[in-house]
C-alpha cells in the first residue's frame, strides 16, 4: 500500500489534495495561522492542558467559550458506531481539573446570525450558508441535520479575495471552509476541511459542485 501511494504520489495529474498537501494543510491550530496572515478574522483561541491557563485566559476573554475537537471529530467506540464529538459551549465556571487530562480546544463563543459553508473547487466559490433551528444546531450544526436550512449567499470581496491567499498558501484547489456571520455581518473562520463533504450542500441548492469538480479534474479550471 506504501509503495502504491508512493508511485501515485510522484505522478503529473490534478488532485484533490495531494497527501502531503492534506496533511500539512488539516492541523486546525495552523489554520487559524494561516487565517490570520490571509486577512481572515478568526476566533480568540487557546490550546491547553493547563487550568489556569484556561481560567486566566477565558477571564480576559469575557463571556463564554466553546471547546471543540482539535484533530478528528469522532470517537472510535469499542463494539459500536463511531461518536462524533460536537463543539460545545461552555461558560468559565465549567472548566475543573478534568481539563487537565489532555490538550483542550477553547476558542470564544463568536455570536451568529447565520454561518456559512463555503465550498471551494478551483477558482469558484460556493458559499452557503446554513440557518439552525435548534438550540443544539445553534452551537454545532452537525448535530441535528433535520432543523436546517440551506441558502446560497454572496460572500464580501475582502472574505474571498483572504480565502484564496489561504488555499493558495497551502497549495490547496478544494476546501470546505466553516464561517460564522455575525450580527453585524462581519465574516469569521473557523476551519478548512481539505477533503470535507459537499454533496449536501449541493443537493439541498442544487448548486453545480459536482460539475466544478469534473471541469477541475478535466484541467478547465486551470
Amino acid at each position: 500500500m506504501v509503495g502504491m501511494v508512493q508511485v501515485l504520489s510522484s505522478l503529473p495529474v490534478t488532485w484533490l489534495h495531494h497527501p502531503d498537501v492534506y496533511r500539512a494543510s488539516a492541523h486546525k491550530p495552523g489554520q487559524l495561522a494561516a487565517a490570520t496572515r490571509a486577512g481572515l478574522r478568526v476566533p480568540r483561541s487557546l490550546v491547553t492542558n493547563s487550568l489556569a491557563c484556561a481560567q486566566n485566559w477565558g477571564a480576559r476573554v469575557g463571556g463564554d467559550l466553546v471547546c471543540k475537537p482539535i484533530a478528528s471529530a469522532s470517537l472510535d467506540v469499542f463494539d459500536g458506531e463511531p461518536m462524533m464529538l460536537p463543539t460545545r459551549r461552555v461558560a468559565l465556571a465549567d472548566l475543573d481539573d478534568s481539563l487537565e487530562l489532555t490538550a483542550h480546544y477553547l476558542q470564544e463563543w463568536i455570536p451568529k446570525a447565520y454561518e456559512v459553508r463555503l465550498t471551494v473547487v478551483g477558482n469558484r466559490l460556493f458559499p452557503v450558508a446554513i440557518h439552525a433551528g435548534s438550540d443544539a444546531a445553534r452551537v454545532d450544526w452537525r448535530t441535528d441535520y433535520d432543523s436546517l436550512e440551506y441558502e446560497p449567499v454572496s460572500i464580501p470581496d475582502d472574505v474571498a479575495q483572504g480565502v484564496r491567499r489561504f488555499l493558495t498558501g497551502y497549495g490547496l484547489n478544494y476546501g470546505a471552509l466553516d464561517f460564522a456571520v455575525t450580527p453585524h455581518g462581519e465574516w469569521v473562520f473557523f476551519e478548512c476541511n481539505p477533503a470535507g463533504q459537499w454533496q449536501f450542500i449541493a443537493a439541498a441548492t442544487k448548486l453545480p459542485i459536482a460539475e466544478a469538480h469534473a471541469e477541475l479534474l478535466e484541467g478547465v479550471m486551470m
